[in-house]
């Protein structure tokens, strides 16, 4: 039997492969890719897609994934944290951007509500872009960045009430204010629905459902509810995709939303590159060519319109110059959600044929053009900072050197030079209380539920959710950690995780305990920097305390420990002997370490004073590797480098002397 639509599958995401491959080389979002597929796929080139509507329906579901896991990243607390760039950099820009639109469309004679809806595609920017580049570019924590993201956030809200408020544009309701005054009872009322769900239900259902500790569970109840709060919308006259962002802002609080994202994700990419072609397969190319002069010349007025726009909301956000113009170059595009809503235009008849195909051209353009734009951005700012002003308005642009970190708080955690520990059991735990006592910054990452709970109550900064998910390894900044220890029993699991990692970092040091020997080649070769077996580290704990009853010497038990380990156990796997004459891949100097001192007060002896007047070299025969102060290492020790309070030393010498030195420092 043939299902009609399985051809159509096929036919369209075997196309789409194609050209994203070829788009990737090129260094161009994956978007204009789906695009492009839905052009060569459409009525107007090939007219590949027999059941266009089916297409359709696949596209909405896209639209309903991307719509929660907007909903879910911008969680209540999150928007707190950024309110000013959010609500008023934001406000600012997509008031200004509707009203000058609004206002060139109305002088070129389209009616005052088809004005006012241009309006509200040309303000929209692309959310899935911009992040995307200024991530890979490692600029979203930047004060560009961060104007970025407030802005996005912002027009990620109103999406919504825009899509409630075109209907109304389009005369399609007799009884305007009756009309409204239903459309805000609907909204309250929905919203003391979505807050009970997030406050009493959603809690108790996901607690309920992770203490069962099945996977396939998590993420069908993830899915149903998304599916049941847009169902709950549509069902009282409200938009399908206003429910989905409600249902993602009520798990956006929980504590699993991390997981609940990373489950929805592949959902969202699948379903949603279905509106992209979708939408691509209305864009008519021969119209496209016939007005290509005219396209070009609308695409230069966005562009222009909306880099003036971001301009003056740099000002109301006193921001400087230069973040200004990276942050208008960055926001320059008509974005997917633009093309969303022109289709709720189209349905509504405030678009005409003409007028939508103008904006799917405008559209495609402007998302092609925005990697070059973002890349150049710093070199454009620079440019234009130089062109000759008005020394007033100089003065006065010169004088804006506020920064955005100045008026809130980061909407991203600050992990960083970190530990990242998977698995919160024994290992784990004992991980966790050293670095802790020690000082070093750390994050546990925790499937269990049992053990999550545990390290809540602790007061331990974990996070839930699968560690070989890529949601999950972002969160938790595993691009800017220092080192990864996976303690966790499941190998598969183990090597899964290796291997996400290294798709974000080939410079994080993986440390890997493992049940069995044979593990340590395979977790070697995908990555793992370290791979320390449980059962033979059992065993050379075990005879270093018999060698010890017989009286061997430490220095002679080091070098046998030390052979085992660097032949990695071969010697406990076979009836080998252990060679008398140790091959040391590590530092291993009888009588002597390497170990680090923290300097904690400030009336301690050795605080103020210099390397040669502290005596460390001449009173204890120790020598001074390097000293920690702060996140900087300084290596060039000399005797005239002064020891301060809160300094990390790093010393090498014997045991005895150390120990010595150590009771004076903690005094």
């Amino acid at each position: 039997m043939e299902i009609p639509l399985l051809k159509e599958i096929v036919v369209v995401l075997g196309i789409s492969i194609v050209i994203i491959l070829a788009f990737q080389k090129l260094k161009l979002p994956s978007i204009l890719g789906f695009l492009s597929a839905g052009i060569i796929v459409g009525p107007n080139a090939f007219n590949l897609l027999s059941s266009q509507h089916e297409v359709e329906l696949l596209s909405e579901i896209g639209i309903i994934f991307l719509l929660f896991v907007i909903g879910i990243e911008l969680s209540f607390s999150g928007l707190m944290k950024i309110k000013r760039t959010v609500f008023l950099g934001g406000g600012a820009q997509v008031t200004l951007t509707i009203a000058t639109v609004a206002l060139i469309a109305s002088i070129y004679g389209l009616s005052v509500n088809t004005s006012i809806f241009v309006g509200f595609l040309i303000a929209l920017s692309s959310t899935a872009i911009v992040l995307k580049l200024l991530q890979e570019r490692g600029e979203i924590q930047s004060p560009q960045g961060r104007l970025s993201l407030g802005v996005l956030i912002f027009q990620d809200i109103i999406v919504v009430p825009m899509m409630l408020v075109t209907p109304i544009l389009a005369g399609k309701t007799p009884d305007v204010w009756n009309t409204v005054l239903m459309l805000i009872l609907k909204i309250i009322g929905l919203a003391v629905v979505v807050f009970i769900l997030q406050k009493y239900i959603v809690p108790k259902v996901f607690r309920a459902v992770v203490k069962t500790k099945s996977k396939e569970l998590f993420i069908l109840t993830t899915v149903v509810f998304c599916f049941a709060i847009a169902w709950l919308t549509s069902a009282v006259g409200l938009s399908l995709a206003l429910g989905a962002f409600f249902a993602g802002l009520i798990i956006s609080e929980s504590e699993y939303s991390h997981q609940a994202t990373a489950n929805v994700l592949p959902f969202r990419e699948i379903f949603i590159s279905f509106f992209f072609i979708s939408v691509g397969s209305l864009l008519d190319i021969q119209f496209f060519g016939r007005h290509f002069h005219y396209i070009i010349l609308i695409v230069l007025v966005v562009l222009i319109v909306k880099v003036l726009v971001v301009l003056l909301t740099s000002r109301l956000l006193k921001l400087t110059p230069k973040v200004a113009f990276i942050g208008a170059f960055s926001l320059l595009q008509v974005g997917e959600f633009s093309l969303l809503l022109s289709t709720v235009g189209l349905q509504n008849e405030l678009l005409t044929a003409d007028l939508y195909q103008y904006f799917l051209a405008v559209s495609i353009v402007t998302m092609a053009l925005t990697p070059m734009f973002i890349n150049k951005a710093e070199k454009f700012s620079r440019f234009l900072l130089t062109v000759p002003i008005p020394k007033r308005v100089k003065k006065r642009l010169n004088a804006q050197k506020i920064d955005m970190s100045s008026h809130e708080d980061d909407h991203f955690h600050d992990w960083e030079d970190h530990v990242i520990i998977v698995g919160y059991g024994i290992n784990g735990k004992n991980i966790s209380r050293v670095t802790q006592q020690i000082g070093i910054p750390y994050v546990i990452v925790e499937m269990d539920f049992e053990e999550f709970e545990a390290a809540k109550a602790n007061n331990q900064p974990i996070v839930f959710g699968d560690a070989g998910q890529t949601e999950i390894l972002q969160h938790v900044n595993v691009q800017k950690a220092r080192v990864v220890v996976i303690a966790i029993s499941d190998p598969v699991a183990t090597k899964q995780i290796i291997s996400s990692i290294r798709l974000f970092s080939q410079t994080v040091y993986i440390i890997v305990r493992t049940r069995f020997v044979k593990e340590i080649e395979e977790n070697m070769k995908i990555g793992a920097d370290e791979v320390i077996p449980e059962e033979f580290e059992t065993s050379i704990e075990i005879f270093t305390r018999v060698l010890k009853q017989y009286m061997v010497t430490q220095d002679e038990i080091s070098n046998i420990v030390t052979e085992i380990r660097s032949a990695d156990y071969e010697v406990l796997t076979s009836l080998k002997p252990v060679s008398k004459k140790a091959v040391f891949k590590q530092l291993n100097i009888p009588n002597k370490e390497v170990a680090t001192l923290h300097v904690q007060h400030r009336d301690n002896p050795i605080v103020g004073r210099t390397i040669e007047a502290s005596g460390i070299g001449k009173n204890y025969n120790l020598t001074v590797l390097a000293i920690k102060r702060g996140r900087k290492y300084i290596d060039e020790i000399k005797p005239d480098t002064k020891i301060c309070v809160d300094d990390i030393i790093y010393i090498f010498g014997t045991p005895t002397k150390i120990n010595e030195l150590n009771k004076i420092v903690k005094l």
